[in-house]
């Protein structure tokens, strides 16, 4: 069956984009065969709104929205992100002028994180900023003219993810609740 699958041309449903974090399996995660979905992964599951930065992950939305058809797009951020660990100690990556950089498209996030607390250190800062971000890289995609053009046709749908990878659990924003829930994936 495998080697079947491998001759045929891709037909993935669902475009995942997530961190580079090695410990995230997107096929393991969704429990998806060969050709089932289509992964991007970078460090912070980033994706820059349209225009700051074209080249690799806004080709790659390109590709799978237009060429690939995917009916969803999926960003998954993770628990113990280092990435964003990075945005709450800037001196962390001081020396990473590239990783500094990219790390400008969730500038945003950290900015409401900060601004809702304010008033004291929160003590769960980190995951709230985690959160934070995969919001805003979902309103990032939504920039991206071609995405723009299918949600408003309603044959593209956009889904936040937060997988923790020590307990295996995948919460997914619920756009009503606005809030983060725990949900199976079967």
């Amino acid at each position: 069956m495998y080697e079947q699958v491998m001759r045929e041309p891709q037909h993935p449903h669902t475009l995942i984009v997530t961190c580079a974090d090695s410990r995230i399996d997107p096929e393991m995660l969704t429990q998806s065969s060969p050709g089932e979905i289509f992964v991007t992964r970078n460090i912070g599951n980033l994706v820059p709104a349209y225009g700051q930065m074209p080249g690799g992950i806004s080709a790659v939305v390109e590709y799978a929205v237009t060429a690939l058809e995917v009916s969803q797009v999926v960003i998954c951020g993770h628990q113990d992100c280092g990435a964003m660990k990075g945005l709450l100690q800037p001196d962390s990556v001081a020396r990473m002028p590239l990783v500094k950089s990219w790390l400008m498209n969730a500038e945003a996030a950290l900015s409401v994180v900060e601004a809702r607390n304010a008033a004291g250190a929160h003590k769960d800062m980190l995951n709230e900023l985690i959160e934070e971000n995969v919001l805003l890289q979902m309103n990032h995609l939504r920039t991206h003219p071609l995405v723009a053009g299918k949600v408003a046709m309603g044959t593209l749908a956009i889904s936040g993810w937060v997988y923790d990878i020590a307990s295996g659990s995948v919460r997914v924003h619920d756009e009503q609740l606005r809030r983060f829930v725990e949900q199976g994936l079967d």
